[in-house]
């Protein structure tokens, strides 16, 4: 072999690694042009949950709060891929969840931290509380030569983007190079990975369809409480841990519904991930973080 990992070959590669380190394509760095860089991706801490499938529902979030915080050097970024909270048909509660969320990851220590609400936080009251608290439910930034989009595929309770908010995403790509290099946050699949345990977007297919003519896209998710990964054409998706509980594969039980607590392995399938980039051609580095009991 040459050296250069294709795709194709990562992807094989993070089978066989059991998901331990993960190197996924990113292309369309230019020698010498961008400074490298790393973020964090973590989700679906649901704050608010209680119950059996995690029985330290109130320290797993600060655990990771504290092993994010004891990275030799703070990553330029923190993404929350949604589900910040845990759901609740009283608003008063939703609205004090999401403060103790807030204050919580507060001692978070890196350049910036960036959040975006999954169904929990916000498919019931169209994202308000939300907005009220930590403002809009997507939008883009760039950094360091990367364009990001956050895309809400949540708030609508039919889970899609919807045509007003892929209006908007036309709008955006239309002033980028079709060499750009492009990364998308959602909470849900923008493929169909399992409709039936509501692992899909209903208009993901139009999203992606607008996404295509861009060669460089990455798409990080959250939502499924699992580390997966997808390509969709060129474009790859890669989901993220839960910081509360695992969930199955898609498919292999009845029922979509937590993964049991194990107390001979306790944290087992919870994580986060580190996400390097650098200036390799096509290389961008994905480390996933376990959930550790003295984190």
């Amino acid at each position: 072999m040459d050296g250069t990992w294709r795709r194709r070959d990562i992807l094989r590669l993070a089978g066989a690694a059991g998901g331990a380190v993960f190197a996924s394509a990113l292309p369309g760095w230019a020698a010498g042009r961008d400074e490298e860089f790393v973020f964090v991706q973590l989700s679906d801490a649901h704050w608010g949950f209680e119950g059996a499938p995690n029985p330290d529902a109130r320290g797993t979030l600060p655990k990771a709060v504290a092993a994010v915080n004891a990275l030799p050097t703070p990553p330029d970024f923190i993404m929350f891929t949604g589900d910040l909270t845990h759901t609740t048909d009283d608003p008063n509660e939703r609205r004090r969840r999401m403060r103790e969320f807030r204050d919580l990851i507060a001692p978070l220590r890196a350049g910036k931290v960036w959040l975006m609400p999954g169904e929990h936080d916000a498919s019931l009251d169209a994202g308000a509380a939300y907005r009220e608290l930590f403002g809009p439910t997507h939008y883009t930034f760039d950094h360091k030569g990367v364009h990001f989009i956050v895309l809400d595929n949540v708030s609508d309770p039919a889970g899609q983007v919807g045509e007003t908010q892929r209006a908007w995403l036309a709008d955006d790509l239309r002033k980028q190079s079709r060499e750009a290099r492009i990364v998308v946050f959602t909470h849900r699949p923008l493929f169909d990975l399992y409709p039936q345990w509501d692992w899909a977007t209903r208009d993901g297919e139009a999203v992606v369809a607008q996404l295509m003519p861009y060669r460089h896209v990455t798409v990080f998710y959250g939502h499924i409480h699992q580390e997966h990964h997808h390509m969709t054409g060129h474009i790859a998706h890669h989901a993220a841990r839960s910081l509360m509980f695992p969930l199955p594969p898609a498919g292999s039980q009845p029922k979509r519904a937590p993964v049991a607590w194990d107390p001979a392995q306790p944290y087992r399938g919870l994580g986060w991930r580190t996400v390097k980039a650098t200036r390799a051609p096509d290389a961008f580095g994905l480390t996933e973080q376990p959930v550790q009991r003295d984190a």
